[in-house]
C-alpha cells in the first residue's frame, strides 16, 4: 500500500528512487547547459510521469547537499548542475534507461522552447474601461517589436484562451496580418487553412 500511493502517477519504467531521480537531474542540467528554475525541473519530471513529487523534491535536497547542484538565485530557486553533477551525469547517465533520458531531455527543451516564445513575444491583459478585458500581443525578434496588435475581449476566460492559442505560434498570426497588409490572399488562406486543421 506505502509503495502503490508513492509511486501513482509514476508510468512504468519510471523512477521510484531517489539515487536514480538524482541522476537524471545532473543529465538534464548538464545536457541543456544552463541554469534553470528549480520547480520547473520537478515539474517536468512529475508531469512526464518520470517519477513523483516526493521523491524528485527529496532528490533535489539531496543533491544540493552533495554539492552536485547549487543555487546561482536561492529566492528565485534558480539551479545549476556543477562540476561533481557533471560528473555524476557522465558517469551514472547509463544507469538510466535510454526512454527515461529521452523522455526528460525532449521535456526540458520543449519548455526552454516555450519559455523564449513567451519572453520574446510578451501578452499582457488588462482590464478594459467599462468592463472586459484587452489583451495586448507582441511580437518580436528578441530586440525589436515586429507587431503589436490589441483585441478586446469580454471575459478574463476568453482572454486566457487568446494567449494560450497565440502561444502555440504567434509566428502565424504575423504571417496573417502582414499577408492582410499586402493583399497576400494565398497567404492569408494558407495559414487560416493550418489554424482550423489543428
Amino acid at each position: 500500500m506505502y509503495f502503490d500511493a508513492f509511486s501513482a502517477g509514476v508510468e512504468p519504467g519510471g523512477l521510484r528512487n531517489t539515487k536514480e531521480i538524482g541522476i537524471l537531474i545532473c543529465y538534464m542540467l548538464t545536457y541543456i547547459g544552463k541554469p534553470y528554475p528549480m520547480d520547473d525541473i520537478i515539474a517536468i519530471i512529475q508531469t512526464n510521469g518520470i517519477a513523483n513529487y516526493f521523491d524528485t523534491t527529496a532528490a533535489v535536497s539531496e543533491l544540493i547537499k552533495c554539492r552536485n547542484l547549487q543555487y546561482i538565485d536561492e529566492e528565485n530557486k534558480i539551479i545549476e548542475v556543477t562540476e561533481g553533477g557533471r560528473l555524476v551525469s557522465q558517469q551514472l547517465s547509463s544507469e538510466l534507461s535510454v526512454s527515461v533520458r529521452q523522455k526528460a531531455v525532449s521535456a526540458i527543451l520543449r519548455l526552454a522552447e516555450q519559455k523564449q516564445i513567451e519572453q520574446e513575444n510578451p501578452v499582457t491583459i488588462s482590464k478594459a474601461e467599462g468592463g472586459g478585458f484587452n489583451v495586448n500581443l507582441r511580437i518580436t525578434d528578441g530586440i525589436r517589436d515586429l507587431m503589436s496588435l490589441t483585441l478586446f475581449v469580454p471575459d478574463r476566460s476568453e482572454a486566457n484562451t487568446v494567449k494560450r492559442k497565440f502561444y502555440k505560434k504567434p509566428e502565424r498570426l504575423y504571417t496573417i496580418m502582414l499577408a492582410a497588409a499586402v493583399g497576400e490572399k494565398n497567404m492569408i488562406e494558407t495559414a487560416i487553412k493550418e489554424l482550423t486543421n489543428e
